[in-house]
């Protein structure tokens, strides 16, 4: 990598987020670590980085609040510089049948999952185009093209996500701007720790690998988009899903 750049991860204090800010670390990024209310996980991530000889720090951010994430890039930026590589993973789930999703429901979880990378993306993108450079990743999932019963919300708002992305690498690509996206299968997260051992086991049966990802498995693949090594990659999905939705 030719110089230090600046990442910011959002749903990094725990997951999927947390390993990547670590990946992203380990590359020789310095991280801001966003969370949003998690400010001890993100601390515990602040510390991993900066024992391991690099630079972090945690930022408060609430992804449906466009002046909370203008706030948390500010603090990135004065304490670090300039974010020119941004990883939007913050997502949420509430999962139920689709005749008993209320409209509130509904919104809940495109308002993270798809306005959230919204937000994040539109305060990012300006001082990439000032850069003439960036990484965007974002985080969606192999819901967004195989679905999963119970799951519309959460689904619809994946599949957003991989829309969006694949509009700003056509449209971000003159000013040496790529946009690539994850989708993760089944991975051990401490949302997937908390469910019965049953349903832990189910998932895992639907996995041609036969288990869940693990957090490093899936920020090995963004930590790679991000690099200078992705430089001619732009508008893909790469699917990190142990072979769950292959040919999708």
């Amino acid at each position: 990598m030719a110089e230090a750049r600046v990442a910011l991860v959002t749903g990094a204090a725990g997951g999927i987020g947390a390993a990547a800010a670590r990946a992203l670390a380990a590359d020789g990024r310095a991280v801001a670590v966003g969370h949003r209310t998690d400010a001890d996980g993100a601390a515990r991530v602040v510390a991993d980085v900066e024992e391991a000889g690099g630079r972090a720090v945690a930022v408060a951010v609430d992804v449906t609040d466009p002046a909370s994430v203008d706030a948390a890039f500010t603090r990135a930026e004065e304490a670090l510089g300039p974010v020119t590589v941004v990883v939007a993973n913050a997502g949420i789930a509430d999962d139920g049948l689709f005749a008993r999703m209320g409209p509130e429901r509904w919104r809940r979880v495109l308002e993270t999952n798809l306005d959230g990378g919204y937000h994040t993306l539109r305060r990012a993108v300006p001082t990439m185009v000032r850069a003439h450079f960036g990484r965007i990743v974002t985080v969606s999932s192999v819901g967004a093209y195989a679905g999963a019963a119970g799951q519309a919300n959460y689904a619809a708002a994946k599949a957003g996500l991989l829309g969006l992305t694949r509009a700003l690498a056509r449209e971000l690509a003159p000013r040496t701007i790529t946009a690539n996206a994850v989708a993760p299968g089944p991975v051990a997260t401490a949302m997937t720790a908390a469910l019965p051992e049953a349903r832990r086991a189910d998932l895992a049966a639907t996995v041609p690998l036969g288990r869940l990802a693990e957090p490093d498995e899936v920020a090995a693949a963004i930590a790679f988009l991000a690099s200078d090594a992705a430089s001619y990659v732009t508008g893909a999905v790469l699917p990190v899903d142990g072979g769950m939705a292959m040919g999708a």
